[in-house]
């Protein structure tokens, strides 16, 4: 915008000085040439009141003393023929003005210029210069770098007070934005001040409003997932009461620490609802902790499905960019979907290795049928008739930490999902030994 302002003043500007100088130009031209012309008229006007009373003796010696002082140059042609002073050509112009007709007339090079002397016995005589074009148009050059510069001085000085205007006009829109790049970027407390002409006072009013609105918005969307969150905690208590109430201590131990872990899983969605993103800040979390815990978690339920399970965990500890709960969400959208959309007694595999570059990469593997070759991935679509945002949830909670998910087809016609996990700073865990082959080893879950 300030560019197209100092354009437009400059066009415009331009084209009020083209308008002005281009016909001074001209008449200054045209007025160096009239007073060149009436200079040499002057002069021989003034020769032409003293011809007729001046011997020829005399008036020799007085043309000769006026062509030697310099700027024109004279000649008397009498009516006899006899010509006295500079040498000049007997033009038609000399035979017209002999006639008795003053003149001036355009010749090539310049501008000759014939006063007729009457009152002579023997008839009229002629006096001739000549106005070279050098004459015409001495000083006309210098005239014209002095309009020149004045024209660029005003161009110039124009540009300059443009830009100051439009400086003044575009801050408080350069302030509107840098707003609202502050609100994309997760700042809702940002807010505009209202400032400028009316049109930008008006633009930050209405973001401001549009600010107080998303805030509005978020915390009531933030509050009613927590409130709806919380009603599962009614029929978990009922729950807990009938699991308690079993006779077989082990399967009521099984069944406490699922409960558990379904509270726990609850209160995570409460306190993640109800809090800001922006407040949330980086959180790290060790991936081969987390990723052997719910692993060894799903090998219980695999047992009881027949399902063989391989896992291969790099030795940890490896940062990652997430926090614990998110990675813990991320392991088990993948292996439920293996539960949910493969037949019991389908094996799968989970290898976590460590990225060369920092962080993690996690790859799952069933030996199912695979996914359909016309579905395309995405938040909400799915062939086994779920939700379908568990694989969307993996991909988001992957790009937090600033890595991404893949799907493709197993070798043995099954799915394989690639996460890659972002790297974080190392943490300080002790080291643990890779784990290999869970195969069909029943664990009771972590509690």
């Amino acid at each position: 915008m300030r560019y197209r302002i100092n354009l437009l003043v400059m066009a415009t500007t331009s084209l009020v000085l083209v308008a002005f100088l281009v016909p001074l130009a001209v008449l200054v031209r045209t007025d160096a040439a009239d007073r060149a012309v009436n200079a040499a008229v002057l002069q021989a006007q003034t020769l032409a009141s003293v011809i007729n009373s001046t011997d020829p003796a005399a008036l020799a010696a007085l043309l000769a003393q006026t062509n030697a002082d310099g700027g024109y140059q004279f000649t008397l042609f009498l009516p006899d023929g006899t010509q006295v002073g500079a040498p000049a050509p007997r033009t038609p112009a000399v035979a017209r003005a002999a006639a008795g007709a003053s003149l001036t007339v355009n010749v090539p090079g310049g501008r000759e210029i014939l006063i007729a002397v009457a009152g002579r016995s023997d008839g009229t005589a002629v006096i001739r210069t000549f106005a070279s074009d050098t004459e015409q148009r001495r000083g006309v050059g210098r005239a014209w770098l002095v309009l020149g510069a004045l024209g660029l001085g005003l161009l110039l000085v124009s540009v300059v007070v443009a830009d100051q205007l439009a400086r003044a006009a575009v801050r408080p829109l350069v302030a509107i934005v840098g707003v609202a790049q502050r609100l994309a970027g997760g700042d809702l407390a940002a807010r505009a001040r209202p400032d400028g002409p009316p049109e930008a006072r008006a633009v930050g009013v209405e973001l401001n409003l549009l600010a107080e609105r998303i805030g509005t918005l978020l915390v009531h969307e933030r509050e009613t997932a927590a409130d709806l969150s919380h009603r599962l905690r009614t029929p978990l208590t009922a729950l807990r009461v009938d699991v308690e109430s079993l006779g077989d201590p082990a399967e009521r131990e099984r069944l406490i620490a699922d409960v558990d872990h379904l509270v726990h899983t609850v209160d995570v969605v409460i306190r993640t609802a109800r809090e800001p993103i922006s407040e949330r800040g980086v959180q790290l979390c060790d991936a081969a902790q987390v990723v052997a815990d719910r692993v060894e978690f799903w090998s219980a339920l695999a047992d009881e499905e027949a399902r063989t399970v391989e896992a291969v965990i790099g030795a940890g500890p490896m940062p990652v960019r997430l926090s614990h709960d998110s990675l813990a969400t991320i392991v088990d959208a993948l292996l439920g979907n293996v539960f949910a959309h493969t037949p019991e007694g389908t094996g799968f595999a989970v290898r976590l290795t460590a990225s060369s570059t920092g962080g993690a990469r996690l790859t799952v593997v069933d030996h199912g049928p695979g996914l359909p070759e016309f579905m395309v991935p995405g938040r909400g679509r799915s062939a086994g008739g779920s939700t379908g945002l568990g694989l969307d949830i993996a991909r988001r909670a992957a790009g937090e930490s600033g890595g991404s998910l893949s799907l493709g087809r197993a070798g043995g016609g099954g799915t394989v999902v690639i996460v890659d996990l972002g790297a974080a700073a190392a943490l300080r865990r002790p080291r643990i030994g890779p784990m290999h082959a869970l195969k069909n080893r029943r664990r009771n879950p972590p509690r």
